[in-house]
């Protein structure tokens, strides 16, 4: 039996995201993970956390058990 799929509708950093360019970022996360591509999913850093802004996810790899997504920020909201 392999590992379960898990379905994301937003992107939950947990300050583990690493930036590869102004607006570009990369995450890796545990599991299978199915992400909407090419659409506007809000991220933050944890799920009770406010959002922080909006991204675009732009590629999503599988590979030994995590999930490897690269995300453009379109959008960021202020922290106060």
């Amino acid at each position: 039996m392999g590992m379960p799929m898990e379905l994301n509708t937003m992107i939950v950093t947990k300050g583990n995201e690493r930036r590869e360019d102004e607006n570009i970022f990369h995450l890796t996360k545990a599991g299978y993970r199915l992400y909407p591509i090419d659409i506007p999913v809000e991220v933050k850093k944890t799920i009770e956390s406010d959002s922080s802004g909006t991204a675009i996810i732009q590629k999503v790899e599988w590979e030994h058990e995590q999930t490897m997504i690269t995300y453009r920020l379109i959008s960021l909201n202020s922290t106060n």
